[in-house]
């Protein structure tokens, strides 16, 4: 009789265990409560944060730039701080034939200034004897002795050789500026004088942003070596899908972070009028346009600089007090969008029309009212009429 009735006991036991092992549980989800909250919709994208004017300092005349003083984060002050120095160029090395031209061109002036200097003694001595010529002729004029014939040609004489004297002193002025030009020639590299530099000044108020040619070398004119531009006038440009470009307006709120510092406050100032392709990273060509942002107080961010890599929130829509549901408890059930409501422990599907969203929330315009509970994340688990127990709630959406 006792062994019938612990075979009695284990087969009961057995079937009890089998029993709550089998009996259907109900499934823990998240759930969340529906309720009435703001909706700011945004449009974020990667920027960069940009100086509104970057003024590029270039060489004006072709030369040698001295070693720059300055570096990339000084202050500079319009039209007084010397930025860039330059100095004349020293002049090239000459091979041997070149300086064998050279000597004998030199050479060559040398002689023709000899022979300019011996045209002039000889201008000089035959004005000399013009001048006696001519004071005779005079004073044998006066006593009537020639004629007057005769005395306006020593006249004549006299005013050519002293024309002849003049044309031999601009031969030899010549002359000894050719000789310079050819010994000129033979100044080497180390042996030129002159004036040290021609000093650039700073165009522009500001810091130094970047320094193109920091080391001492020959520049030709038009070389950029510096860029310069005011902290104070950084701005944000942001390049957004040109579908989202269309719902911006200028003077919309941007939020402006990702950069290392906190939040700045923005607006927008203007969305270019035409669009531009960009590769994504994966390879798909996307139409961008280029958004221009202002900081709202420019010198909140001290340490924000130029090209530096922010993340604009730009507002294009808000909805107040609208009834919300989280995003995660939206799913397509055919054309439609919908949610499992939780009613009596158990899943309802349940189709809702939406409105604006963003990241978090979307807009519930019919389908459900607040106060509502429906279910996060739902997976294939869940069907209508599926018994449901929370496992833990979203503290967001409430």
């Amino acid at each position: 009789m006792i062994r019938r009735l612990v075979i009695l006991t284990m087969v009961l036991a057995g079937g009890a265990a089998l029993a709550w092992v089998f009996w259907p549980r109900p499934i823990l989800v998240e759930i969340a409560t529906i309720g009435r909250r703001d909706i700011t919709v945004t449009v974020s994208e990667e920027g960069k944060a940009r100086i509104r004017e970057v003024f590029v300092v270039s060489a004006p005349i072709s030369g040698q730039t001295q070693r720059m003083a300055l570096h990339a984060g000084d202050a500079v002050v319009k039209d007084k701080s010397v930025v860039v120095s330059i100095r004349p160029v020293a002049p090239g090395l000459l091979d041997t034939r070149l300086r064998r031209v050279t000597e004998a061109a030199v050479a060559s002036a040398q002689a023709g200034l000899g022979l300019a200097q011996a045209e002039r003694r000889q201008a000089e001595a035959q004005l000399a004897f013009r001048t006696a010529e001519l004071a005779r002729a005079e004073r044998l004029a006066a006593q009537g002795t020639i004629s007057e014939t005769a005395r306006d040609k020593a006249r004549l004489e006299f005013d050519t050789a002293s024309a002849a004297l003049d044309s031999a002193e601009a031969s030899l002025a010549v002359r000894q500026r050719e000789v310079e030009r050819a010994q000129a020639a033979l100044i080497e590299a180390g042996s030129s004088e002159g004036p040290c530099c021609s000093e650039i000044k700073a165009p522009v108020s500001g810091r130094i942003l970047r320094v193109l040619a920091e080391s001492e070398q020959v520049v030709q004119a038009g070389t950029p070596l510096m860029e310069i531009g005011d902290p104070d006038t950084i701005e944000i440009v942001a390049d957004v899908l040109s579908s989202d470009s269309v719902e911006i307006r200028p003077g919309a709120a941007v939020t402006i972070d990702g950069w290392g510092g906190p939040p700045l406050v923005g607006k927008v100032r203007r969305v270019e009028p035409s669009a531009f392709t960009k590769v994504s990273a994966l390879g798909i060509e996307e139409q961008r346009v280029p958004v221009i942002i202002d900081r709202v107080a420019p010198t909140a961010a001290p340490g924000l600089g130029d090209d530096f890599r922010v993340v604009a929130h730009i507002t294009v829509a808000e909805r107040k007090d609208v009834i919300a549901a989280p995003v995660a408890a939206l799913f397509m059930h055919g054309k439609d969008w919908a949610v499992y409501r939780v009613a009596e422990g158990k899943a309802m599907l349940q189709t809702v029309k939406t409105g604006r969203r963003n990241e978090g929330f979307a807009e519930i315009t019919a389908g459900l009212e607040s106060d509502a509970k429906v279910i996060l994340h739902s997976s294939d688990q869940i069907s209508e009429g599926t018994r449901v127990a929370p496992f833990m709630a979203d503290p967001d959406s409430r």
